[in-house]
């Protein structure tokens, strides 16, 4: 199954006029999830052909403006295109309160039903299955309540091969059995082993969604092997002392988090906007933790 990132908004604090503001669409089985949603997100959308209506979860990090200020257009927009299905919104506590605030206070209506959901910031929790997703949130440390996500596969029933079905000529009944992991017991007695049944199964895959913090190493026990990291690298090294003033990370630290967690790739963002350049915020990276990429507005990665 189709399991793709979309980087909508890759800059921090300030948009420039190469980057957006933080949002980010992850597909699962064309299954749209936007996490965090900064001012510009709907024009990003568009420009990369997102259906609106197929957003149904929205993930908010933390409440800075720069993470949630482009929620109120989004809103009004789903509004005006007739939206009536629930939304579901998860974020720290009081993003619902904003919300009704701003939409009260403009006279105007949200047509359909909000869904709010509190986040956890003082522990991980599961924050949303679906038929083969399990979806989970972790706190960070920052200078307001936060949460990182984490986006799981779920373990799928094992294809039979088909050959097999014949060889064996086995019943519909016996062929879901195998395919959650039972044997085949002939009628002669003898059993053949389900490794024998099926093919073997593709590699869970994951990813991880980690913004606005400072490097503290036990908040990233819950990513352990985690196939690819987003993190963010607001600052160089050389501006540390201004990044843990801040609550950010430096590109160092953000290398440093892949390293603990043993993942596969890590993805920069939310770069600071008073660099001409990110080429050195990369290299830092690279020269700790060799499978780095630097994201741009409109990049797609495959999990």
């Amino acid at each position: 199954m189709e399991f793709k990132l979309l980087i909508l908004g890759s800059s921090s604090a300030l948009p420039t006029v190469k980057r957006n503001l933080p949002a980010q669409i992850l597909s699962y089985n064309n299954k749209p999830f936007l996490i965090d949603c900064g001012e510009g997100t709907q024009l990003q959308l568009r420009k990369h052909n997102i259906s609106f209506n197929k957003i149904d979860h929205i993930f908010i990090s933390h409440l800075h403006g720069d993470h949630f200020y482009g929620i109120f257009g989004f809103l009004g927009t789903m509004g005006l295109l007739g939206r009536k299905k629930p939304l579901h919104i998860f974020s720290p506590y009081g993003l619902e309160e904003i919300i009704n605030s701003v939409f009260e206070k403009t006279n105007s209506e949200i047509p359909f039903p909000i869904k709010y959901h509190i986040l956890n910031t003082k522990q991980p929790e599961i924050i949303l299955t679906t038929k083969w997703l399990e979806i989970n949130s972790f706190p960070l440390k920052h200078s307001k309540p936060v949460c990182g996500f984490i986006f799981k596969e779920k373990e799928k029933p094992a294809n039979i091969i088909k050959e097999k079905i014949e060889e064996y000529n086995i019943g519909i009944s016996e062929i879901v059995k195998i395919k959650n992991g039972a044997k085949l017991k002939l009628a002669s007695g003898k059993e053949i082993e389900n490794s024998e049944l099926v093919y073997p199964k593709p590699k869970l895959r994951s990813y991880a969604y980690c913004t606005d913090t400072k490097f503290v190493a036990k908040n990233y026990k819950p990513l352990k092997d985690i196939d690819v990291l987003y993190h963010e690298a607001t600052f160089a090294e050389t501006d540390k002392q201004t990044a843990h003033n801040t609550g950010h990370s430096t590109a160092t630290e953000a290398a440093k988090a892949a390293i603990e967690i043993n993942a596969k790739l890590l993805l920069l963002g939310h770069f600071s906007s008073r660099y001409k350049s990110n080429t050195h915020i990369i290299e830092e990276a690279k020269s700790i933790f060799k499978n780095t990429i630097g994201v741009e507005d409109g990049d797609y990665f495959e999990i």
